[in-house]
């Protein structure tokens, strides 16, 4: 299936080095992310000319918001909690979280990477080597206020991506980048527990490997390609239904939403592009988006911290 020809157009120029873990919040009205490379997250209200930078010590692979308001961190070696002053504010803030959980200590050349909150309100997270040759020494790990840290039992992984759930929270999603594949398998929250995994999709285009996914209301999900600008929409049997263009070539993360819901925003990336490439796709790193059918959008689970 042939791709659109830039359906999404520029939301917000950044210079992102890494965007990442995009998602709208709809009691800030505000779209949030994070620059893993830069050790900042953003937050932006559509339309805004200023945004929100929170600068950190470490660098963040991915965050969900909390039932309280605070932000739980999936920082590169540990599990943290951000407790912001406002929400809605704007400018820079150095922020000093609160360590929850170590992440993998042991690992001296891994980091937290992708992640979302399940449908209960866990924190799913995984990991990737930052070593090169990379290695299949990441995992996936379950975090939750009641009982802590969990590893789920899933092989391990050189770059955890592409985490989400089905709507009815049943069905987890993740991938192993370089494999080109995304993984599907039965999951249960409480016990932290998954099935033996089955293929979801096997990208059909050389250039795509799979980075952020998310899930829409009909239960069809929607993954960002690296290496192929574009985003594409499987159906809930992992058929393609349809792949969308971006006029950059490293597309990172989608999520659904805006102040009517009727929005997909991508983040994207700048590193490891050649001069000669930024100056081809001088727009790397920043927000695009596009028009979607109101209906599709699923808010994402708060983190449950009550």
């Amino acid at each position: 299936m042939s791709k659109h020809e830039h359906p999404f157009t520029l939301a917000l120029a950044q210079a992102n080095s890494l965007g990442e873990g995009l998602q709208w919040h709809a009691a800030s009205g505000r779209w949030w992310w994070t620059d893993i490379q830069g050790s900042c997250i953003h937050a932006w209200t559509p339309g805004a000319a200023t945004t929100l930078q929170v600068r950190l010590p470490e660098r963040v692979g991915c965050f969900v918001h909390a039932r309280s308001g605070a932000l739980i961190l999936a920082m590169a070696k540990r599990i943290a909690r951000l407790v912001l002053p406002d929400l809605q504010a704007v400018g820079v803030i150095d922020a000093q979280p609160e360590e929850l959980a170590p992440l993998e200590a042991q690992l001296a050349t891994t980091r937290a990477n992708d992640g979302r909150c399940d449908r209960h309100g866990a924190l799913v997270v995984g990991t990737l080597d930052e070593a090169e040759p990379r290695r299949t020494i990441g995992g996936f790990y379950q975090y939750s206020r009641a009982r802590g840290l969990r590893r789920l039992p899933l092989d391990g992984v050189a770059i955890a991506n592409s985490i989400c759930f089905s709507p009815d929270g049943r069905r987890l999603y993740y991938c192993d980048s370089p494999t080109r594949r995304i993984m599907v398998c039965d999951y249960d929250s409480a016990s932290a527990r998954v099935s033996e995994p089955r293929l979801f999709v096997k990208k059909d285009v050389e250039a795509a490997e799979p980075d952020g996914s998310t899930v829409d209301a009909q239960g069809c999900l929607w993954n960002a390609e690296w290496g192929n600008g574009a985003v594409a929409r499987y159906a809930s049997d992992g058929r393609l239904l349809a792949r969308y263009s971006v006029p950059v070539r490293d597309v990172t993360c989608p999520a659904l939403g805006g102040p009517n819901g009727d929005h997909l925003t991508v983040t994207t990336a700048r590193v490891g592009l050649s001069s000669a490439e930024l100056m081809a796709m001088p727009q790397s790193g920043s927000l695009f988006g596009m028009p979607v059918a109101a209906g599709l959008y699923l808010a994402e689970t708060l983190f449950n911290d009550d």
